[in-house]
């Protein structure tokens, strides 16, 4: 994210227009983009601040759902930005109508419920918005806020990845498990790392795990902490299992979920024959707080590799070098494929550096991982 300008300007103020013909430039190749808020008001300064990106075109604005599911009928965009509290059919509602209508759009939250309305962000999220954004207070609208909202959206609209490379990437890796992965450690821990998209991903993959499926499972998603508890409780039910969040000296169970709170890195330590969560804010590599790379690093460690390490959608590389440790110790990696990803940022960096043996869809993966749970237990005993 670029840091704010010393006089920070102020988009709620109209300015001068931008050039049409200088937008039409290269309009083709630009990220489009689908405004639906109730507020004209903030529909014009999103519009002002994502039309400040020559990469980035908005392509219609919308005053309410039903009006933007009409829209999105001869009208395509790459990334709908999407208030949840609206009058009439409400953003939550539409959401399923506007993901089918908008095939391939990825929808952004960018609501004043993302904060106080933790319950109805994390539904949108489960149901297949890609992340979510707080909807700033009038005069809080700043260069940081467009720079992170831009940052958002042109990941979303495929810019972190260009997604034809990303296919051809994910389409160069084996659908079987090779024989130098074939023969590792019997995993003692399912760890899993996710971030953008990864929401919807994560309860695809959890619903297929039976209920005989007992390996302890981590969790890093990046997540405010305000978020956790309900994204607790949307796991367990995906899970159908036990979910905790993790706290200095939680037990890593089988059986059981733990999730990193919103506050700290989750690490593993053994204790004897147990192994423990501790809660760390040590900075991490990624910038990310949790980070995947800590619980994944620790519990490798901790676990002399036996380890099933899983990387689902999100921005950017976290979870890369924890990964590599979990592969170098004889564990085995597992990544979602760039097809059914928001963002192939994560999962994309363990399929480029070579150590992930499965890429698959989400549901796929979940498969997958009871296989390979059942095979090397029973080669195990």
């Amino acid at each position: 994210m670029n840091a704010p300008s010393a006089s920070p300007k102020d988009w709620s103020d109209p300015g001068p227009a931008s050039d049409p013909k200088t937008r039409r430039k290269g309009a083709r190749d630009a990220i489009r983009v689908l405004i639906v808020d109730d507020s004209l008001t903030v529909r014009t300064i999103l519009k002002r601040m994502v039309e400040s990106d020559r990469a980035l075109q908005v392509v219609d604005t919308a005053s309410s759902a039903e009006r933007a599911i009409f829209q999105l009928r001869t009208t395509r965009a790459d990334v709908i930005l999407l208030d949840l509290e609206m009058p009439g059919m409400g953003g939550l509602d539409a959401l399923p109508t506007l993901l089918d209508t908008a095939a391939g759009a990825q929808v952004l939250v960018v609501s004043s419920l993302t904060e106080a309305g933790a319950e109805h962000t994390m539904a949108a999220l489960s149901m297949g918005a890609a992340d979510t954004m707080l909807k700033p207070r009038p005069g809080e609208f700043t260069d940081a806020y467009r720079s992170q909202l831009v940052a958002k959206i042109r990941a979303l609209g495929g810019r972190e990845e260009p997604r034809a490379q990303a296919g051809a990437q994910a389409r160069a890796q084996p659908e079987t498990v090779p024989d130098a992965v074939r023969s590792g450690k019997c995993p003692e821990v399912l760890a899993i790392g996710a971030s953008t998209g990864g929401i919807h991903a994560l309860n695809q993959m959890l619903r297929t795990l039976p209920p005989e499926f007992d390996l302890p499972i981590l969790i890093t998603q990046h997540l405010p902490d305000s978020f956790i508890p309900v994204f607790a409780r949307q796991v367990e039910m995906a899970g159908a299992r036990r979910a905790l969040v993790a706290s200095e000296g939680t037990e890593i169970r089988r059986g059981e979920i733990v999730i990193a709170s919103g506050n700290g890195h989750m690490v593993i330590h053994r204790v004897g024959d147990r192994l423990v969560a501790r809660v760390s804010c040590d900075p991490a590599a990624s910038g990310c707080l949790p980070s995947v790379d800590p619980m994944l690093s620790s519990v490798a460690r901790a676990c002399d590799g036996a380890v099933l390490a899983v990387l689902l959608s999100g921005m950017g590389r976290d979870g890369a070098d924890g990964a590599r440790e979990v592969f170098e110790l004889g564990g085995t990696v597992f990544a979602q494929d760039a097809g059914s990803c928001a963002v192939w940022g994560m999962p994309g960096a363990v399929v480029k550096a070579g150590i992930a043996s499965r890429v698959a869809p989400p549901e796929a993966l979940g498969d997958a991982i009871v296989k390979l749970a059942r095979v090397r237990a029973s080669s195990a005993s």
